[in-house]
């Protein structure tokens, strides 16, 4: 991989661009914060060829969601099933929108 193609990767949500200290960093959290949503199998860090975990931008955003809520008085646990609900809940929404879109296009189509 040429250092343009790293760099054009950092627009990629799922590159796993951040190391452990620098998330937990980000998140102004600590990197055992991490391993618990780990431990929780909220998220699954890539490792790196050393094998240091390294975390995505829609990964931390995961983290952070799950951190709120933990601050809140939310245990662990429990926040993590929140957000994992949450996610899925989101998707199922987009699935919809869209078949919806292609549902209304169908029909245009049609009565044309």
């Amino acid at each position: 991989m040429t250092a343009d193609d790293s760099f054009n990767r950092l627009d990629d949500d799922d590159y796993p661009a951040y190391t452990m200290g620098r998330a937990a960093e980000m998140l102004g959290t600590t990197q055992g914060f991490l391993r618990a949503l780990g431990e929780a199998r909220l998220i699954t860090p890539l490792r790196s060829a050393g094998g240091h975990r390294r975390y995505s931008r829609y990964q931390l955003r995961i983290a952070a969601r799950a951190r709120e809520l933990v601050d809140q008085g939310t245990p662990i646990e429990a926040a993590c099933r929140i957000v994992i609900l949450e996610d899925q809940l989101e998707e199922a929404q987009r699935i919809n929108a869209e078949y919806r879109r292609a549902v209304e296009s169908a029909n245009s189509t049609n009565a044309a």
